[in-house]
C-alpha cells in the first residue's frame, strides 16, 4: 500500500516544533533547482549540511555547473537556521560499477533503483560519521523520481545505519511548482535530464521527437 510521506513528514515537524530543538540534517542534493523549494521549507526546522554526491552525473563540466548552481542558492536564499555544502566528489566509475548490465534500462527502472542506493547509502554513511539527526534528499520532488522507492531505500540505510530517516516526498504541496517558481527568480541553471548519460539520451530523444 503506497504511504503519504508528507502526512508522516508534518507529523514529523510538528513533534520537532514541540520539543523546542534544532536538530541537524543531512540533505543529498541532485542540483539547485531542486533543492531549492527543498531548501526554502527545512531550513525553518533544521540546521542543514547539503551533500552535493551524484556521480551518476557524465561529464565533470556538467558535474561542476550544478555543484556551483547549488552553492551559488544557498548563499542567496534567505534562510533561518545555519545552511552549509559539502561536495561528496566526483566518481563516475562508482555509477559506472552499479550501472554494469543495465544499460539498456528505461529511465526509473533497476538502473535508477540502484543509483538511489548508491547516492542514498553515502548520505547515510556521511550522516553517521557527521552525527546527524537526520538524514534525506531532495529526489523525491521530481514528478520523474519514485518516492515510495526512495523512503523505501532511506528507511533501510536507516536502520542499518542508526540515523534517522526524514520521510518526504517533496513534490507534495505544490513543491515541484514552487522549485520552478524559485529557479525562476535566482535564475538557475535547469538541466533537462536527471545525469547519466543514459537519461541524457533518453531527453535528447524526447526532444527530436517534437
Amino acid at each position: 500500500m503506497k504511504q503519504n510521506y508528507q502526512i508522516i513528514l508534518d507529523k514529523t515537524l510538528q513533534e520537532i516544533i514541540g520539543s523546542g530543538t534544532k536538530p541537524a540534517l543531512l540533505l543529498h542534493a541532485c542540483c539547485a533547482p531542486c533543492s531549492s523549494y527543498v531548501l526554502e521549507y527545512l531550513s525553518k526546522y533544521f540546521d542543514i549540511t547539503v551533500l552535493f554526491y551524484n556521480p551518476n552525473i557524465t561529464e565533470a563540466d556538467e558535474y561542476e555547473k550544478r555543484g556551483l548552481e547549488l552553492k551559488r542558492l544557498i548563499s542567496e536564499l534567505p534562510h533561518l537556521n545555519e545552511i552549509s555544502f559539502t561536495d561528496g566528489g566526483y566518481s563516475p566509475a562508482e555509477f559506472e560499477t552499479i550501472a554494469k548490465g543495465l544499460e539498456n534500462e528505461k529511465e526509473g527502472g533497476a538502473r535508477c533503483m540502484r543509483c538511489y542506493r548508491l547516492r542514498l547509502e553515502k548520505a547515510a554513511q556521511a550522516a553517521k560519521n557527521g552525527g546527524y539527526d537526520f538524514f534525506t534528499t531532495t529526489l523525491s520532488i521530481s514528478p520523474h523520481k519514485n518516492a515510495q522507492a526512495l523512503n523505501g531505500i532511506g528507511a533501510e540505510l536507516a536502520e542499518k545505519y542508526g540515523v534517522s530517516w526524514l520521510y518526504s516526498d517533496f513534490k507534495k504541496k505544490n513543491g515541484y511548482k514552487r522549485s520552478c517558481e524559485l529557479s525562476a527568480a535566482y535564475g538557475l541553471y535547469r538541466q533537462n535530464y536527471c545525469g547519466c548519460i543514459y537519461s541524457k539520451r533518453e531527453a535528447e530523444e524526447r526532444e527530436a521527437a517534437k
